[in-house]
């Protein structure tokens, strides 16, 4: 899985056999002895983009001459192998999209070389640029002869979409009043600026205005905006003191933005139009500020084995949506509940040993002064598979034991959880006791099964105990015995547990509300240290209401009985028996249940039109290209090393530079639009 910060400078290159042998896979042309690729062969078969029949010639030919530095229309092993480490470069985004301008491959960008590709983009031919203008001749000189370098085209391309919308705006106001109409305003930010548009920004444009001329401060401050949306997010964040769900008004973000200038009192208004247009709120959220502002390009590359939309969208949720979505949730978290089990369950055995460990002794008793002398004896006289005495039943219930527990948290999370995705702390806590609670219909049985085995193995002259044996002599309703202590420890443990993890995880997750498997597992493991520690006396409780009495040893009647006669007998510390083992017990089974759970959800993403776990994917509104990026990343084993990051970056030329070139061109049906607005399938 990537780095949590993940960007293509962080990508491991690949090896030079590999990336050969991925090369002769594609390469379709043999030329004096080597093999080359040609532009069909690494846009449409390599990289997976233009794969209809009626593809553009020229916009292939143009993405090809991006790795293609000798220009020559091939592409050679060694321009293949170069362009995969430009991929794992820090500023690879730039340069990718630098070379698609460097027409002539020697490392400049002439006039004729930076006209050529921006009269071929499609927001030039909607709303052509001058190409004689001022503009062009601060940057390549009076003449056009002038030659810009890398680091100087990275400062044109910034300025040239601005440039490109205050011109727009001329061109709507030949009389030079200052206003364009509201439909005006529509039509150039549609056109100029539909890189940084989400579907909500771009429904309310109109609306915004309140049907008023737009005047050139307002069009100037909302283009600022719509660019600035990264840096009004940290603005929210320095006001919130790092919380995402914080309710903000107007007055606190115009506070928080003082130190910086970058951002102005008329753009903040703009902003707080925007989210009352899409929300009807006067405060604003995090959530708010991620439907305005789309993410660039994909920063998280995060391989799905399998990408399934259910629904189109949530008014499509039927009721059997909804069932068919918890079996799905049910299944992916019995496979995690058995993962996390088969990890920690020696420590499991431990616990349950100490726990069950009696003052005084007797004959045959096996006394362990802590849980690393128990761990020891285990292994000594029961060998290292004693280590896993039932584990098979523990496998066989905890799978439907922490289905049932996730499922039920989700369930239970998504009816109260608001159209922004946020949800009350008492809905949190609500959620997570409703959780603990229906899992013990699973978890008793399981629990009595598994202590009695786990303590069987005390006994060196004792017969060997199989699961099977101990249910038949439990019966139906033994099997049941300890169900109240049982309801003590699991409704507190996960009324704790599970908003304890979301609200950690929500504090580990980076600046786009994304989670790392590591920050996931870590999590995890710190929600249950409190969850874990504080309802040990139930857990002792129960444990010993489970386990089959021996001769000499107290027995007890129910969950009452046992308080009182254990506070008697052994005093309030042998409530706590057990406590370290059950913390690095619960813990990390806990952390690599729940990093199990949403991981499979990652990998085997389906859309049920309902919510999704928070921090696995960082929100964002998908660039055209990035249809394709779905198709082919997430599938192409053979986008390798830096080409992992091949697509998504051509995905933020395009959405980051609005560097939209023609999709069709070739043999375009009757009726079909010439140009379209993506360049990826």
């Amino acid at each position: 899985m990537p780095d949590k910060d993940e960007t293509p400078s962080l990508l491991k290159r690949a090896g030079t056999d590999k990336l050969r042998e991925v090369f002769l896979k594609y390469a379709s042309l043999q030329k004096n002895g080597e093999h080359y690729m040609t532009s069909e062969d690494f846009v449409r078969k390599f990289l997976g983009l233009f794969t209809e029949s009626a593809f553009n010639d020229e916009s292939v030919r143009l993405l090809a001459g991006i790795a293609d530095t000798s220009k020559d229309g091939l592409i050679s092993f060694s321009e293949f192998q170069a362009f995969e480490g430009l991929l794992c470069k820090p500023d690879a985004l730039y340069r990718t999209a630098f070379q698609l301008f460097d027409r002539k491959g020697n490392g400049t960008v002439s006039f004729a070389d930076f006209a050529e590709v921006v009269q071929k983009t499609e927001l030039h031919s909607k709303i052509p640029f001058s190409l004689d203008g001022p503009f062009i001749k601060r940057y390549f000189g009076d003449k056009k002869q002038r030659l810009i370098n890398y680091a100087e085209f990275t400062q044109l391309l910034h300025d040239f979409h601005e440039e490109h919308a205050m011109e727009a705006f001329r061109t709507r106001d030949p009389a030079g009043t200052g206003f364009i109409s509201p439909l005006d305003f529509q039509d150039i930010i549609v056109k100029v600026k539909r890189h940084l548009l989400t579907p909500g920004v771009k429904d309310n444009l109109v609306s915004v205005t309140e049907g008023h001329k737009v005047s050139f401060p307002y069009f100037m401050a909302f283009t600022s905006l719509l660019n600035n949306m990264e840096l009004i997010k940290q603005v929210y964040l320095h006001a919130t003191e790092g919380s995402r769900t914080d309710m903000v008004t107007k007055d606190q973000i115009l506070q928080a933005a003082q130190t910086m200038s970058q951002i102005t009192p008329l753009e903040v208004d703009i902003l707080f139009d925007l989210a009352g247009a899409v929300h009807q709120a006067g405060r604003i959220d995090y959530s708010d500020l991620s439907n305005i502002a789309p993410e660039h390009y994909t920063k998280h590359i995060t391989p799905r084995l399998a990408d399934i939309k259910v629904v189109e969208s949530a008014a499509n949720r039927s009721a059997f949506i909804q069932i068919l979505e918890s079996s799905y949730r049910f299944t992916l978290g019995s496979f995690a509940g058995a993962v996390g089990a088969t990890v920690v369950y020696p420590i499991d055995l431990v616990k349950t040993r100490m726990q069950n460990q009696r003052a005084g002794s007797y004959i045959g008793e096996v006394a362990y002064r802590n849980s690393w002398d128990c761990f020891k004896k285990v292994i000594r006289h029961e060998g290292v598979l004693g280590l896993y005495r039932g584990l098979l039943p523990q496998l066989l219930g905890v799978a439907p034991e922490k289905a049932i527990k996730l499922t039920m948290n989700d369930l239970v999370r998504d009816k109260f959880t608001d159209k922004k995705g946020n949800i009350p702390t008492w809905a949190e806590v609500l959620a997570g006791g409703v959780a603990g609670g229906s899992q013990v219909v699973f978890t008793n049985p399981l629990e009595i099964v598994k202590i009695r085995l786990q303590v069987a193995g005390e006994i060196a002259s004792g017969s060997k105990i199989r699961a099977w044996s101990v249910v038949k002599e439990l019966g139906l309703f033994g099997l049941y015995k300890g169900a109240r202590a049982c309801l003590l420890r699991d409704v507190p443990f996960s009324a704790i547990y599970f908003p304890t993890y979301a609200h950690v995880k929500a504090m580990m997750a980076d600046k786009d509300g994304y989670n790392h498997p590591l920050t996931l597992l870590a999590a995890g493991a710190i929600a249950g240290v409190p969850a874990a520690s504080l309802v040990t006396p139930a857990d002792v409780i129960k444990t010993r209401l489970q386990v089959v009495a021996r001769s000499g040893q107290t027995t007890y009647t129910g969950v009452w009985d046992a308080t009182k006669k254990i506070m008697a007998e052994e005093g309030p510390r042998a409530f706590w028996k057990g406590t370290a083992a059950r913390v690095f017990r619960s813990s990390p089974q806990f952390g690599v249940t729940l990093v199990t759970y949403e991981l499979l959800q990652r990998l085997f993403y389906v859309d049920f039109g309902g919510s999704q776990p928070k921090g696995s994917e960082a929100h964002k509104i998908a660039s055209p290209i990035e249809t394709a990026a779905a198709k082919t990343t997430f599938e192409n084993l053979d986008h390798i090393g830096g080409y992992r990051a091949a697509v998504p970056l051509l995905a933020g030329v395009e959405s980051k530079f609005g560097l939209y070139l023609p999709r069709f061109g070739r043999g375009v049906a009757a009726g079909t639009p010439t140009t379209t607005t993506t360049t990826g399938s």
